[in-house]
């Protein structure tokens, strides 16, 4: 699957990432009121052994934003990180239980609409997230006292400001045409600018950055001290039914997430690969079994860096193994030179990365392709935005059924019609089924016929229906035993044998 041909784009692409992954792993550590330490285990887990096992080309994988609540509340429901760490490892088993049992196929019945959605909602939580580093706000300022500008750093948004308008021009014609130039990513540009800012500014007493306005990773003084960081799960506790609730809860909420990005990054790839579901499944299972018991979070495939991943030219997962491996070295080796990124680069990179995610013509394009289209794609930007990424989803996705609904309600493809008149110009009404008719047509059906006028001659042809619901059969019994009474004459022309449809397709592979 790793061809080395892909290297040279897959290196590069491997660094922007890793630059990406090591502000968010210590993020959402700090979200999930867990050692910081955790996470940085997490994304090296999930780059690593996840990205070794996963078929996913363009994935990747590290603990999720969106499963910050649940660790949270998970860590004071159990009263213990290394409780909580056994249940991640059993939380991965069930996983890897899920994949067997292939239910991977789950990820395929999400609509383009409702994707589109979750895309478009991340990428403006990912801008909306980094607003307050890009400005270097502190959060001891009190906003109300001070206002929005006093509370600014000027050191940090001079950084933030030159961050952004290298990224935005590295990925311009002029530069790309310039192959020396090109081959370096912007991301490693405008870090590397970044870095030499904060000490140049460093010398002066305004523009300093603070000490949190810094990248900030555990250091180490030697490799006992270094081995320490690792914790093991209390595996006392394995009767805990609490802890078999928090390892579902996880399995379920991480294999959601995680077959929603790997429909999105797959929708998203210029090659149009697909990734094998049940494997992936298999893959994050092993990842969060192994990150369980040596300390870390719960991992998922996640969209920021995936997309990071894809954007930056990456070919194959090479670039997620070398970006777990580029953690795993600086975090043992070089913490202290680490420390000295400022975090407003970062945020330029993720916020360009939003954008991207959220462009204006996107939600043109989905507004040009109808109401359907549209509806349930802003109800799940709207719900991501403003509740989080599951519920987004499941709001996006009741949308979407309910537009379903409502075009099977509306639509009579299933249901041909033709009117006439006979002599005595009594009404002549043709009704042909068509070859399924399912409980979503019984709406409309039942509608069609409430309006055939009295005194008609109605001719139901059931010639081409291979399978009709029960619902439809009853309904349409109920109104051949009240036509009489309507003066309605019923014609029924029958097929030889209705019969369950997956019958019908047996016998004619036969």
């Amino acid at each position: 699957m790793i061809d080395v041909k892909d290297l040279k784009q897959d290196i590069p692409a491997s660094v922007v990432v890793f630059f990406v992954a090591l502000p968010l792993c210590l993020g959402v550590a700090l979200a999930s009121g867990a050692p910081l330490f955790s996470g940085l285990i997490a994304g090296i887990v999930g780059g690593i052994v996840v990205g070794a096992i996963s078929g996913s080309r363009l994935g990747v994988s590290g603990p999720a934003a969106g499963l910050t609540v649940i660790v949270l509340a998970a860590i004071e429901t159990l009263e213990s990180f290394q409780v909580f760490l056994l249940a991640v490892l059993l939380g991965g088993l069930l996983q890897i239980l899920l994949g067997a049992l292939r239910a991977g196929i789950l990820g395929y019945f999400f609509p383009s609409s409702v994707i589109n959605g979750m895309l478009t909602g991340i990428g403006l939580i990912i801008v909306l997230k980094q607003i307050p580093y890009a400005f270097g706000l502190d959060e001891s300022i009190s906003m109300v006292e001070e206002g929005m500008l006093s509370a600014v750093h000027p050191g940090v948004l001079i950084i933030s400001l030159m961050s952004l308008a290298l990224l935005v021009a590295w990925e311009s014609p002029q530069v790309k045409r310039l192959k020396w130039v090109g081959a370096i990513p912007g991301p490693v540009v405008a870090v590397a600018t970044a870095v030499v800012l904060a000490l140049l500014f460093a010398r002066t007493g305004e523009l300093e950055l603070h000490a949190s306005q810094l990248v900030s990773v555990p250091v180490a003084s030697g490799f006992n001290e270094f081995l320490s960081l690792f914790t093991l799960p209390d595996f006392t506790q394995i009767n805990n039914p609490a802890v078999w609730s928090v390892a579902v809860t996880i399995a379920v909420v991480a294999s959601l997430e995680t077959l929603l990005s790997v429909e999105a990054i797959d929708k998203m790839d210029p090659l149009k690969r697909t990734t094998p579901t049940n494997r992936e499944l298999v893959a994050q299972g092993v990842g969060n079994s192994f990150s369980g018991l040596i300390g870390g979070l719960p991992v998922t495939q996640v969209i920021v860096r995936s997309s990071v991943n894809l954007q930056t030219g990456a070919r194959s997962k090479a670039s997620t193994i070398c970006h777990g491996i580029l953690l795993l070295v600086c975090v043992a080796t070089l913490p202290t030179w680490l420390n000295m990124i400022p975090l407003g680069v970062l945020a330029a990179v993720l916020i360009l990365t939003g954008y991207k995610l959220a462009k204006p013509a996107l939600f043109k394009k989905m507004w040009a392709a109808g109401l359907e289209q549209f509806l349930p794609f802003a109800i799940t930007v709207s719900g991501v935005v403003f509740t989080d990424l599951l519920t987004g989803v499941g709001l996006g996705m009741a949308a979407a059924i309910f537009a379903l609904l409502r075009r099977n309600y509306l639509n009579s493809h299933f249901l041909h019609k033709k009117q006439g008149t006979e002599e005595g110009n009594r009404p002549r009404i043709n009704l042909r089924l068509a070859e399924e008719v399912t409980f979503l047509n019984k709406g409309a059906i039942r509608k069609e016929l409430s309006e055939i006028p009295d005194n008609a001659h109605v001719i139901l042809d059931k010639r081409n229906c291979v399978y009709m619901n029960h619902d439809i059969a009853e309904t349409i019994d109920g109104f051949i035993a009240t036509a009489s009474a309507r003066n309605i004459e019923v014609e029924v022309i029958e097929r030889q044998a209705v019969v369950p449809i997956w019958e019908e397709r047996n016998s004619r592979a036969a």
